[in-house]
């Protein structure tokens, strides 16, 4: 299964950005679990920020950014979205999409990341 992220970018604090992630399964259907996000701000560890199930009906989110931050999937395509409004300088970081949830924070499946800066 390979992960490829696109959407990030450079926005102003109060913008807006849209991440989407599309997983590939060697022409396969892809029946993955849970997929999400991962991020990792400069200097700091990488941290859980979201996932969801693949019906749609469990959605779990790092605190700092519920009502800001909103995921969806769309199976048909294997993709998710993550809405990310009313940023902040603290949102910055390599945002990593994960697939197949194994427990606690562990993903099968690890995208290469994708950048995003907001300027203060």
């Amino acid at each position: 299964v390979q992960l490829q992220a696109s959407g990030g970018g450079l926005v102003q604090a109060g913008g807006s950005l849209r991440l989407s992630c599309a997983a590939s399964a060697s022409g396969r259907t892809f029946t993955g679990n849970y997929m999400g996000w991962f991020r990792q701000p400069p200097g700091k560890e990488r941290e859980f920020l979201v996932h969801i199930n693949r019906s749609n009906t469990s959605v779990e989110y790092l605190d700092s950014v519920k009502g800001r931050f909103s995921i969806s999937r769309d199976n048909a395509k294997n993709t998710i979205y993550l809405q990310m409004n009313n940023l902040k300088p603290e949102d910055t970081g390599v945002y990593f999409c994960v697939a197949v949830w194994t427990g606690g924070k562990k993903y099968k499946y690890w995208g290469q990341g994708t950048l995003v800066t907001v300027s203060s």
